[in-house]
């Protein structure tokens, strides 16, 4: 192999791994290396891995989120905490989204920003929330995350919007409660 594409190979592998949580995600920042974090490896419904999710807890009560998936539909995808830490496919085994309050969708504590996957199965995502703690989803049946197969609209539907299946104005009980995000593409255990 010449020397300019070995280096790019060397380099896109180095980077490939670190995406993909083999590597340091920069896990020793500012909030230490003793914050409480999680990791999470998706997989699909043919049990492929197609990501890693890594949530560390950071000061004043915020977790940043670091997503990378491949192998997923291009588009935008649902993407949620969901209440149960259990991954049996078709993934309704990880119940509804977290939600500790009883909020409606759009306010659930696991709701999340939606993913964009790229053209090429690829996608990054990387936020902070307040809505959760990484301990809090460590309760006694756990947690897992969920990528949707379709886009989450957060239940913004408005009142001009007629729902024939409930004969309602707005949204109907299926978008407040999961914000007609459909089927469950990819589920992971958080760990």
């Amino acid at each position: 192999m010449r020397g300019r594409s070995r280096r790019s190979v060397i380099l896109a592998l180095g980077l490939l791994g670190g995406a993909l949580g083999l590597g340091s995600l920069g896990l020793g920042h500012a909030s230490g290396r003793d914050a409480p974090s999680a990791r999470v490896l998706l997989r699909d419904q043919a049990g492929q891995p197609v990501g890693v999710v890594k949530l560390t807890q950071e000061r004043k009560g915020k977790v940043l989120v670091r997503a990378v998936v491949h192998d997923l539909p291009a588009g935008f995808h649902g993407f949620h905490v969901h209440a149960v830490g259990k991954c049996v496919p078709p993934f309704t085994s990880a119940g509804g989204h977290y939600n500790p309050t009883g909020e409606s969708h759009g306010d659930h504590a696991g709701d999340m920003p939606v993913l964009l996957v790229n053209g090429d199965g690829t996608a990054q995502l990387r936020f902070t929330t307040d809505r959760f703690g990484v301990e809090e989803l460590f309760d006694a049946d756990r947690s897992a995350i969920i990528v949707h197969a379709a886009a989450d609209n957060y239940a913004n539907i408005p009142d001009r919007y007629h729902s024939h299946t409930e004969d309602v104005f707005g949204p109907d009980s299926a978008t407040l409660a999961t914000g007609d995000a459909g089927g469950r593409l990819a589920c992971g255990v958080v760990r």
